[in-house]
C-alpha cells in the first residue's frame, strides 16, 4: 500500500472541501482552506487518532467499510473512489445492482457519430441509449424500457438480423451475465431476468453451464436488414468503467457497398429522435 500517495490524497481531497458543501456550518474563519481532520472524521464516522494517522501514513490498511464512508465523506466520484480503493490496495466493490441510466456526456457523444451506429447496453445487456441510426439499424424502443440484447438473442423479443453470428453472441451474452450475476448478487432485476432465461431457453441454459469467456473487442458481423439489405457491418467495444457500461460502435469499410447503404439508412434516420431508456 502506497501510504504516502494514500495520504496525500486525503489531505487534498479533505482541502478540497468546503463546510457548506456537507452541510456544516461556516463557523470562524479558517487558517487553512477545507474541513478540518476531526470533522472529515466525523463526517466519516471514525476516529479522529485513526483518520489523522492515515493523513500521516502511519495508519494500516483500511477495511472496505472505511474506504467507502472516507469516500462518502469527500464526496468522491465513482472514478476517485475506485482511485482511493486501489491507493489502499484494494480493489473497489461495485454497487447494489448495475447501472441503468445513461450518463448525460454519454448520450451526447451518440448525436456526434452520425454515420456510426451506437449504442450503450448495462451490465444486463439491457439497451439504455443509442442514436437514431442504431435504431433504424437494430429496430426496436429503448425508451419504452424493453430493448434488452439477451432476451431478443434468447427468448426472440424483437428482430435478430445476423443469423451467422448468434451462436459467438450467445457466448459474448452468457459470458457478460455471469460476470453481472458475480458482481451484482442482490440485484432483484437482474436475477429476475436471469431466472427467465433458464426457465424459457433451453440454449441458454447450456452456455451458462459451458461458463463462457469472452473479453470485449472488435467482431465483424454479416446483417439483412430488412431495408438496407445485407451488410457487412465492424462492431468495436468502448468500456465506460465507473458504469459497468458499453458503448458498442457498428460501422462499415469506407467505401464499401455496406458504407453507402448506412449512410442512406442514417439519413433516413436523422428526423428521429436519440432514445434513451430510464426505466430498464
Amino acid at each position: 500500500m502506497p501510504r504516502q500517495e494514500l495520504a496525500r490524497f486525503l489531505r487534498e481531497r479533505r482541502a478540497a472541501l468546503r463546510p457548506h458543501e456537507v452541510g456544516l456550518p461556516a463557523g470562524t474563519p479558517r487558517r487553512t482552506p477545507g474541513l478540518r481532520r476531526e470533522e472529515l472524521a466525523e463526517l466519516a464516522h471514525m476516529s479522529v487518532d485513526y483518520y489523522v494517522r492515515l493523513e500521516q501514513a502511519r495508519g494500516p490498511r483500511p477495511s472496505a467499510r472505511i474506504l467507502d464512508s472516507l469516500a462518502r465523506a469527500l464526496r468522491l466520484t465513482p472514478a476517485e473512489r475506485d482511485h482511493l480503493f486501489r491507493l489502499a490496495g484494494s480493489a473497489a466493490p461495485p454497487g447494489a445492482g448495475p447501472v441503468r441510466q445513461v450518463r448525460p456526456h454519454v448520450a451526447r457523444m451518440l448525436q456526434r457519430l452520425p454515420e456510426t451506429a451506437a449504442i450503450v447496453t448495462d451490465a444486463a445487456y439491457g439497451v439504455v441509449a443509442w442514436n437514431p441510426l442504431a435504431q433504424a439499424l437494430l429496430g426496436g424502443d429503448p425508451g419504452r424500457g424493453t430493448t434488452n440484447l439477451a432476451r431478443r438473442r434468447f427468448l426472440g423479443e424483437g428482430p435478430m438480423y445476423d443469423p451467422a453470428g448468434a451462436e459467438e453472441f450467445g457466448h459474448v451474452l452468457v459470458a457478460r451475465l455471469r460476470r453481472a450475476a458475480d458482481r451484482y448478487p442482490h440485484d432483484s432485476a437482474l436475477a429476475a431476468q436471469l431466472a427467465e432465461l433458464h426457465e424459457r431457453s433451453e440454449e441458454f441454459r447450456r452456455l451458462w453451464q459451458a461458463r463462457p469467456v469472452h473479453a470485449p473487442g472488435h467482431r465483424t458481423k454479416t446483417v439483412d436488414h430488412p431495408t438496407a439489405g445485407r451488410l457487412r457491418l465492424n462492431c468495436d467495444v468502448l468500456l465506460v468503467p465507473e458504469d459497468d457500461q458499453e458503448v458498442v460502435l457498428i460501422t462499415a469499410d469506407p467505401g464499401s457497398p455496406s458504407a453507402r447503404a448506412l449512410r442512406e439508412l442514417a439519413e433516413a434516420s436523422r428526423s428521429a429522435p436519440a432514445g434513451v431508456a430510464s426505466d430498464q
